[in-house]
């Protein structure tokens, strides 16, 4: 695989050659960053505006600003999260769509939207993160490969996003379309200011006291009235909008957008303002509680008193309690808003800023994960019902607080766990252009999908695609065990049959020691047989392994498919055949016999190996390789280099369903040079 390039200072805005607009640059991991990026592309996009390209007129408009916010976003989380080099690429398509992908050389950490993390004064910029970037993309999403990880956006040029998206790719908008259903439900029908599903400023008007706005519409007594309206509604809906909200927080997997969320449900509803502090790991899991954990979220129904309010609450963070798991609320000190330092009492909105404010603890599980405090100017206590609501609800939101954290766990372990089954470098090889792709479709969980290309010694080079019947735990032994065995055959000068009938008959063997194993500790326990189905399962691997001995002109690859996709070679003249037999699936069939098969590869022939989840890509009841459709996208990339094949095919894979993939995906290109 080709070296990134440390540093290319001149960018291209020609069209490459698949006809598409394209700049790329690479720039340095520093907090200068994100302003090269966003000036790079102001002016890329400047430069496509005056030519002739399909949907470049309006890349100086909206698009273009939103291209530059999405690639700013982008390359923060990169330089903050990643700590290395990033390379900028954007592109115009020629189905006027603006991608935008930004990669970094640390794929073992994630991208993140931790706002918390960001060393403000270095990068002013960051904060808004990947749900910024999600509110604006149609849509967006991780590849990994070896050795580097890119973040793709893509915008379209012609007209709006669809108000509505498909479902597959509407999923990162959900963050959005949550905090709007949590505004509706916190909402007051009564109240001319109260939130209409829009997620931003609310309407009316900015200047002025909000409550003076409110009096001049419903007269003198609207404050005088909102007991009377807190009754009649505690009265009408309380019931619904705690099952609503229930709903709306149990299916978030970020702790800070459950805290994000719990500000929209309880303003101005419940009350003026609140706050969410969350506490670290160490507290969650029995440690020393301490004085309030971190400031995650502030929310005022006046929205430009939101930072003001924020200084005053980390000047007074909740304090210690005797009972640390109480869930009871407890008077919380009113916060003085003193922007200028003197120590007054400010006016809020026409009201004095004093009134009552509760602190609840938020505890899940026998341990406390953060507090929230809710504040209404005006009042000297809470009405009960009122309080006895926002209890509810606090446990609730610690519910949701708790399975968010147990979620980044298990999304941890399970990223490291990957990590391990994949290798750390990828092999070059004299000679031959190798491109890789590895998408998992589950983030929380090891995929099936493996590859590896590795030096075997005395000239030769393996590689290998395989696909483990199952996912999770179950998979990532079977890569464990296979892995490995198939470096120290390859390494020991083993065939590549005879690697395959190796590993067959490890598999089997495994599968019945793991059989026997589960059959002794049932009898030792004295439990009755297990039903069939239960118990270990045999393990099955499709595979596609294969040997490269580069000679000079060319090379010779000598190859088997077990139960796997075949593998394609495109000649540079465009045409495409298989050139593998399908053999039976590995840990099967015992003594099933496998066989290899070879030929040659000269200057410009591209070896494409896939796994099932490209050619069995849904869309309604089609399949991408239906009539030899891998075959023809194949044949399309006729003169690309490896990475542009890779991308290309990765590409058509995504558009050719509504729904995003629900299968992994690893995809190997091998191109002679």
């Amino acid at each position: 695989m080709r070296a990134i390039p440390t540093q290319r200072e001149t960018t291209s805005c020609a069209p490459d050659a698949q006809g598409r607009t394209r700049v790329e640059a690479t720039l340095s991991g520093s907090p200068l960053a994100p302003g090269s990026a966003r000036a790079m592309l102001r002016k890329a996009l400047t430069e496509w505006a005056q030519s002739s390209a399909d949907g470049a007129d309006l890349l100086t408009g909206r698009v273009g600003d939103d291209a530059a916010l999405v690639a700013s976003e982008l390359v923060t989380n990169a330089v903050v999260h990643a700590g290395t080099e990033v390379r900028l690429t954007c592109r115009l398509e020629d189905t006027g769509a603006l991608v935008v992908e930004v990669a970094d050389l640390h794929p073992s950490r994630a991208p993140r939207d931790d706002a918390a993390e960001a060393p403000a004064h270095d990068i002013p910029e960051y904060g808004r993160g990947l749900r910024l970037v999600a509110a604006l993309a149609e849509s967006w999403g991780v590849t990994y490969r070896a050795g580097s990880k890119t973040v793709w956006a893509r915008l379209p040029t012609r007209g709006e996003a669809p108000a509505d998206p498909p479902a597959a790719y509407a999923g990162e908008r959900a963050s959005v379309r949550d905090l709007r259903a949590a505004a509706l439900l916190a909402s007051d029908p009564l109240d001319p200011l109260a939130p209409r599903g829009h997620d931003g400023p609310r309407e009316g008007p900015r200047d002025g006291p909000r409550d003076a706005w409110r009096a001049a519409s419903y007269g003198d007594d609207w404050l005088a009235r909102r007991p009377e309206r807190d009754g009649a509604w505690l009265g009408r809906g309380a019931l619904s909008f705690l099952a609503e909200a229930s709903d709306l927080l149990a299916g978030q997997l970020d702790e800070d957008l459950v805290a994000s969320l719990t500000g929209q449900l309880i303003v101005p509803r419940l009350a003026d303002w609140c706050a969410v502090w969350l506490e670290d790991e160490a507290t969650a899991h029995g440690g020393r509680p301490g004085a309030g954990g971190r400031l995650a979220r502030v929310w005022h129904a006046g929205e430009h008193l939101v930072e003001e309010l924020s200084r005053a609450l980390e000047r007074t963070p909740p304090p210690r309690t005797d009972d640390p798991l109480g869930t009871g609320p407890l008077p919380y000190p009113w916060p003085v808003l003193d922007a200028a330092g003197t120590g007054d009492a400010q006016v809020i909105d026409g009201v004095e800023s004093a009134g009552a404010a509760l602190a609840y603890r938020l505890v899940a599980g026998g341990r406390p994960l953060g507090t929230l405090v809710i504040g209404r100017g005006g009042i000297d206590r809470f009405p009960d019902e009122i309080t006895g609501l926002v209890e509810d609800l606090g446990r609730r939101v610690a519910l949701a607080i708790g399975a968010a954290r147990q979620y980044a766990r298990q999304a941890t372990i399970s990223a490291v766990l990957q990590r391990g089954l994949l290798p750390g470098a990828v092999a070059e090889i004299p000679g031959v252009r190798s491109a890789l792709v590895h998408e998992p479709c589950d983030k929380g969980g090891p995929s099936g999908d493996f590859y590896d290309l590795f030096p075997a010694g005395h000239g030769r080079w393996c590689f290998a695609v395989g696909d483990v019947q199952g996912k999770g735990p179950e998979a990532a032994v079977v890569i464990g065990l296979v892995r490995p065995w198939l470096r120290l055959l390859a390494r020991e000068g083993y065939r590549v049959a005879d690697v395959l009938d190796r590993l067959n008959q490890l598999l089997l063997d495994d599968a019945t020691e793991a059989a026997d194993a589960a059959a002794r500790a049932l009898v030792a326990a004295g439990a009755r047989p297990t039903a069939p189905g239960d118990g270990p399962q045999t393990r099955f691997l499709s595979l596609l392994y294969g040997e490269l001995v580069p000679f000079e002109g060319g090379v010779r690859c000598t190859l088997a498919s077990a139960g796997h996709p075949l593998p394609l070679l495109l000649d540079p003249e465009g045409r495409v055949r298989a050139v593998a037999q399908p053999q039976t699936l590995l840990g099967v069939v015992e003594d099933a016999g496998y066989t290899g098969e070879t030929f040659e590869m000269y200057s410009g022939d591209t070896l494409l190996c896939v796994t099932d989840g490209v050619t069995e890509r849904r869309s309604g009841s089609r399949q991408f390789d239906d009539g030899d459709g891998l075959a023809r996208a194949l044949a399309g990339c006729a003169g690309m280099e490896a990475g542009a094949v890779a991308d290309r095919i990765t590409q058509l894979v995504h558009e050719f369903g509504a729904r995003p993939p629900a299968d992994d995906m690893a995809l190997l290109v091998l191109q002679a040079e």
